[in-house]
């Protein structure tokens, strides 16, 4: 009886192990849980814009990039009769900023000018920027004299982005025209943006 008795135990110990190990091998097969409550990451699409490339908190830093003391490249010609004088009230069509399109500004400056639109790669690291609005003559390195044609592979001397100064960059487009520095306020922001440098005649109209 006392055998009987030993053997009993034993043998549902054996089972009650068994059905641990079972149960073991279905707990490790369970996925492992995020500690920080996302199963999942997903790549952003990095955009080229360098606008998108920074938060919202970040955008009036770049407005401030855009804006400036009103100082222009060394012989860079005022404009002779422009259609929009100093001191004219404008509507922008123009979205090469946040906050810019259908908004008011005023004309703090006018020149005589080749504007360009470039593609660069900026020097602090960041993804190449297409196509680029604007950056004139005066503001390339070495230019000549002469405007330059779509293609030419030039050096930037302009600091409206950050990593633009000293950038490589192939111009996409060339105009000759007048160009206007602005004082606006962003219509995305609210900020106030002074001095922007640059904006093209057929990018304005008469404010109403």
């Amino acid at each position: 009886m006392a055998f009987r008795k030993t053997v009993i135990p034993l043998s549902t110990l054996i089972l009650f192990l068994s059905a641990c190990g079972a149960n073991d091998g279905q707990d490790h097969a369970q996925p492992a849980e995020d500690p920080t409550g996302q199963e999942q990451q997903y790549d952003r699409d990095e955009s080229n814009d360098p606008y998108e490339m920074h938060d919202s908190d970040d955008r009036s830093d770049m407005h401030d990039m855009h804006g400036g003391s009103g100082e222009v490249p060394e012989g860079l010609a005022e404009a002779q009769d422009p259609n929009f004088p100093v001191g004219s009230e404008v509507m922008m069509h123009a979205d090469h900023m946040p906050g810019m399109d259908g908004v008011k500004a005023t004309v703090t400056g006018a020149y005589a000018t080749t504007v360009y639109s470039v593609t660069y790669t900026p020097t602090d690291g960041g993804k190449p920027v297409e196509d680029h609005k604007w950056v004139i003559h005066e503001e390339l390195q070495d230019p000549g004299e002469k405007p330059l044609d779509e293609g030419t592979a030039v050096t930037l001397n302009a600091d409206h982005m950050p990593g633009m100064d000293g950038a490589e960059a192939i111009i996409e487009s060339a105009q000759q025209t007048t160009v206007y520095m602005v004082d606006f306020v962003s219509g995305e922001s609210g900020e106030e943006v002074e001095n922007h440098k640059w904006v093209t005649e057929d990018e304005l109209t008469k404010a109403e």
